[in-house]
């Protein structure tokens, strides 16, 4: 029995064995003799791969020409697949970017490190923090998964960590070089490393980092040195809201976007007219051909050259901006040390914004290095107020009664109301500043009495005010390019979102710019314009114009009317009249105000209204103005949190407006003869 078993066993692996052999020789067969031809080309075929040149983004001007955002040419490092050795050869990778490191640390160059694990001061390896990475647990979640280090999602700090040493060979180095070169070598696999998609490890090198590469080429094998456009700024402190940053596009965007031609090192806006105008400022890459033979020769040629993107003509004015700035900020330091605030200037005939400033606000320059002390400043420097924030507008709201009183015929120019400081509604008693007696319409302007405008929200009611309130923008987006806040316009049908009723106490209220009403400051601005010019609602812009990179054509941006109220012109005339009054009796003194001592003559309204700061009430201040009075041309809203009252603004308003009308002697135009960064 056991003879015949080992028998059968002797048959059965001789049959193996010459199936082996038959298997080979068909094999051998089948690459010399019948296909070899075939295989011959192959042995010597030669890859060609297609590399994108990254374009350098278009300029952004102002509306004279001036600069504010340009290129300058820096140094990036990048890993080129076609010379840095292939996937499988772990050491060899790990010593020429243990090399780079030793380099990048010398010079003090900042290199890639978006692997979320980090050793804390304990020593032990840990996830990065929210105070690390705004994304962060993103950036974890994207690290377990399957493409990445292929864990679990309970796995640990230190679980990732093994599971990178291993995946990437790492066993031989001590913990913190381990992350280092890990954090690169995670890099390459999250941009999918290849040589068609070479990945840049460190931005903005120095020259001495520069020479040193080119210099030892061997022992930073696959290393290039690659000449990119990085984003400078004539004044980086200057309108930052407005411009808006550029960063690197994210995982999610460039799903998104892969199809639209992005690359996964490709930059892309992230906020402001960076982002509003990104098909505009990208530009169109260019293309590399790379070509490897069989002996692994490697070469490149540029077979499409890089188009820069366009330039972005703005409708603000440069010096415009910086004077509201400044002044902004000044009137914002000595105000209060919780003093916040933005101001708006806006062409009463097109909608264009020819300034928009906040305080406090950052600088451009400092936006990445510094985001995490930015994000976490109690006084919020990165919002935008002139945009998103909506404030109660206090008085600044009664030109609109007026407006409306006069335009539905419920009042007259010369009908008057006395005043006696107090309002009764039912049981209900409504305030005044003071009394005062008896009151047309453009006295109650200038006195800005609230019981005036009660008895007009008697006669109207909540109705009639808010459709006034719609025709002239309040309460909704002003159609800007950048993000905005809506605002909110007090009524019936705003209470019912929350289950509350309105009462008629609420309807006199919200006459004065309180209740629920919240305007933002370019609503503020555009609400005045359309006072000004007689009633018309212009779509507000910072977009004036395009210079098309490849062409040289400018593309002027379309002036759109959103509305045209049909507000008569002698309404507007009596509201206009009344608003000149507060404009040059803002002060009891004539010699402090401000809107007196220029020489142009200008229109206004104030606005107080009541918040609670640290459970201390403080007021807020506002001030919309248009000038000339007798020619209007451009309109002015400022807000400044704690102000104490209105009338603290109005220094910014006549700086603005001087510097409009005396020292703005800049007429040039954009220039198209730009020059490519490659």
């Amino acid at each position: 029995m056991g003879e015949r078993y080992k028998n059968t066993r002797t048959i059965i692996a001789i049959i193996l064995v010459l199936a082996v052999l038959l298997g080979f020789g068909y094999d051998l067969y089948n690459i010399q003799i019948k296909n070899n031809e075939y295989y011959l080309a192959q042995s010597s075929a030669v890859k060609t791969y297609t590399v994108p040149i990254e374009a350098a983004r278009g300029d952004i001007v102002d509306r004279n020409g001036n600069t504010l955002v340009t290129n300058r040419k820096g140094n990036s490092i990048v890993l080129d697949a076609a010379y840095f050795p292939s996937a499988s050869e772990n050491e060899q990778r790990n010593k020429i970017i243990e090399s780079l490191i030793v380099l990048f640390n010398e010079n003090d160059e900042e290199y890639v490190h978006n692997l979320p694990l980090k050793l804390n001061s304990s020593g032990k390896i840990v996830f990065f923090d929210e105070s690390d990475d705004e994304k962060y647990e993103l950036s974890i979640k994207n690290m377990k998964s399957k493409d990445m280090l292929n864990v679990q999602d309970y796995a640990t700090a230190q679980n990732c960590y093994d599971a990178m040493v291993e995946k990437y060979g790492l066993e031989n180095y001590d913990v913190q070089t381990a992350l280092e070169i890990g954090s690169i070598r995670y890099e390459l696999t999250r941009l999918l490393f290849s040589v068609s998609n070479p990945v840049t490890i460190a931005d903005d090198v120095s020259d001495d980092t520069v020479a040193k590469i080119k210099e030892n080429s061997e022992q930073y094998l696959g290393a290039d040195v690659r000449v990119v456009a990085y984003r400078a700024y004539t004044d980086s402190s200057l309108a930052a809201h407005i411009i808006g940053t550029v960063r690197k596009i994210n995982a999610e965007e460039y799903k998104q976007l892969k199809d639209s031609g992005y690359g996964i090192n490709d930059q892309i806006g992230e906020s402001g007219i960076e982002a509003a105008c990104e098909s505009e400022l990208r530009g169109k890459a260019g293309e590399k051909t790379v070509t490897i033979d069989a002996q692994g020769n490697v070469s490149e040629a540029i077979t499409k050259e890089p188009i820069q993107g366009n330039t972005i003509i703005l409708t603000i004015d440069k010096d415009m901006q910086k004077i509201a700035q400044e002044k902004l900020a000044y009137i914002c330091q000595n105000t209060s040390s919780a003093a916040t605030g933005a101001v708006v200037v806006e062409d009463i005939h097109s909608g264009e914004i020819l300034a928009a400033a906040n305080y406090p606000t950052y600088d451009l320059e400092d936006y990445y290095n510094n985001y995490s002390s930015l994000a976490k400043d109690r006084r919020t420097p990165l919002y935008n107020r002139f945009a998103l924030a909506a404030y109660a507008p206090g008085s600044t709201f009664k030109p609109l009664m007026s407006v409306a009183a006069l335009e539905e015929g419920k009042i007259t120019p010369s009908t008057k109301f006395t005043c006696h400081s107090v309002y009764a509604i039912g049981e209900m008693t409504f305030g005044c500043l003071d009394a005062h007696g008896s009151l047309d319409v453009q006295g109650a302007l200038e006195k800005s009495c609230n019981v005036f405008y009660y008895n007009c929200a008697e006669l109207m009611g909540i109705g009639i005010m808010n459709k006034y309130g719609k025709a002239f923008g309040l309460g909704q987006k002003t159609g800007v390019e950048i993000p905005e806040a809506t605002g909110v316009m007090a009524g019936p049908e705003y209470r019912k979102k929350f289950d509350m009723t309105w009462n008629p106490g609420d309807t006199v209220q919200a006459a004065i710019g309180q209740s629920e009403n919240l305007l933002t400051p370019l609503q503020l601005a555009n609400y005045c314009a359309a006072i000004a010019n007689n009633g018309t609602r212009y779509q507000v812009h910072f977009v004036k114009s395009r210079i098309v990179k490849s062409t040289g054509e400018v593309v002027d941006s379309d002036v759109s009317i959103l509305e045209k109220t049909g507000v008569s012109t002698s309404t507007l005339e009596v509201v206009r009249g009344g608003m000149r009054r507060v404009g040059i009796n803002l002060f009891d003194n004539e010699i402090n105000n401000p809107l007196t001592k220029i020489t142009t003559p200008v229109a206004s309204k104030t606005g107080t209204s009541q918040v609670i700061v640290n459970g201390v009430k403080q007021n807020n201040g506002f001030i919309i103005s248009f000038a000339p009075y007798d020619n209007p041309e451009i309109s002015v809203a400022s807000a400044i949190t704690t102000a104490g009252s209105g009338t603290s603004t109005a220094e910014i308003t006549a700086a603005v407006i001087d510097y409009y009308y005396n020292q703005n002697n800049q007429e040039e135009k954009a220039q198209t003869d730009e020059s490519l960064l490659f």
